[in-house]
């Protein structure tokens, strides 16, 4: 069967499927969103310089320059099943030991879930490392 795709104003995908109308004659067309998430990883000053780049990853079809492109989209699925939002900024008043992980930081641009996205990783604390870790392997394993 042939199905076709179309763009809405907002730049979303929809994709016609066929469907039979009530009395069996020629199908018709059923929108169906298709989401493809995709960012821009850039990463700089890591301790290890292989972690040093920006990378493209797109999730829905699987796909980009990412050195690890399956286990961050996986990782992006997981957590997208969960509540909260891997991309949010630690909480003002958070209480962070003040363990520090070195002078890695990452942004993170893109659309996830139908979203922008515009998040910046550093690893100057506790929270901070968590979070990044949070995002392995979207983000690249640093050690700590």
């Amino acid at each position: 069967m042939l199905r076709h795709l179309f763009l809405t104003a907002a730049g979303t995908a929809l994709a016609a499927a066929p469907l039979l109308s009530a009395h069996g004659a020629a199908p018709l067309p059923l929108p169906v969103r298709v989401k493809q998430d995709n960012f821009t990883v850039t990463v700089t000053n890591p301790e290890n310089s292989r972690a040093k780049g920006t990378y493209e990853l797109k999730c829905g079809p699987t796909g980009g320059t990412h050195p690890k492109p399956q286990a961050a989209c996986d990782r992006l699925l997981e957590l997208g099943r969960s509540a909260g939002d891997p991309f949010a900024k630690v909480p003002a008043g958070a209480v962070c030991t003040m363990l520090y992980g070195g002078p890695a930081t990452a942004r993170v641009t893109g659309v996830w879930k139908g979203r922008g996205v515009d998040a910046v990783f550093n690893r100057k604390n506790g929270c901070e490392i968590a979070r990044w870790k949070n995002l392995e392997p979207l983000l690249p394993t640093l050690g700590s």
